[in-house]
């Protein structure tokens, strides 16, 4: 996998892209958050009713469901806005189109151990955030992935992503075998963004995330960060 993952180009462009769209991503999510407050109490029937619609549907994944919760600001598992400006920009052959999309997964997920290597990286435990902003990418990650593979209507946006977290995992986990600290700095603080990457995630669990990463190295990872403020 290493030799493979020297060949790959633009993976800084890549992670600086992802990034950005991450917080876009979380500064709309605070804007939702702040529109569900306001409409919660200026129009609770209405908000209420929307609640119980959306939870009284069984299909989560329905876009009608998620556009009337996103008009409220409820959170959804996809983004209805996200899904209109990805399938303006669909191409003719749906199969290619799918074929990019999983391979966009990979790339991501072979990716992220690049962070290791910055010391903006090291997870801020005071802050409860990344100097570079890298928590962002676990938002921006689930929702780019549940908006991408809605589209294909193949309903195998759980499978994806679990493909995605065991190729993160044996790519992580590979960094621990790296016995230069110096160039390592970040490399607990990339531990915990996969954690953070499935607590934000509808999709993954915890015990698939231990399936995959041995909950040791989380539990080292996060007593590392907290020594080092």
């Amino acid at each position: 996998m290493t030799e493979l993952f020297q060949q790959l180009k633009y993976v800084d462009n890549l992670m600086t892209r992802l990034n950005i769209i991450g917080v876009i991503l979380a500064f709309k999510c605070l804007t939702q958050e702040a529109l569900a407050d306001v409409l919660g109490i200026r129009v609770p029937f209405l908000n209420n009713s929307v609640i119980d619609f959306r939870e009284h549907v069984p299909d989560g994944s329905s876009m009608i469901v998620n556009e009337l919760a996103s008009s409220v600001g409820l959170s959804v598992n996809v983004d209805p806005a996200l899904v209109r400006a990805l399938q303006s920009e669909k191409s003719i052959d749906p199969d290619q189109d799918y074929n990019y999309s999983c391979l966009l997964i990979v790339f991501i997920a072979l990716s992220l151990r690049t962070l290791a290597k910055s010391e903006q990286t090291v997870y801020n435990s005071v802050l409860d955030a990344h100097p570079n902003n890298s928590h962002c990418l676990a938002k921006a990650i689930n929702t780019i992935a549940a908006s991408l593979f809605v589209i294909h209507n193949k309903n195998d946006t759980e499978e994806r992503l679990q493909e995605f977290l065991a190729l993160a995992s044996s790519s992580l986990l590979r960094l621990s075998q790296e016995t230069d600290k110096v160039s390592m700095k970040g490399r607990e603080s990339v531990y915990l963004l996969l954690d953070q990457i499935v607590q934000e995630s509808p999709y993954l669990t915890q015990d698939l995330l231990e399936s995959c990463f041995p909950y040791a190295l989380l539990r080292h990872a996060y007593h590392a960060v907290i020594q080092h403020e």
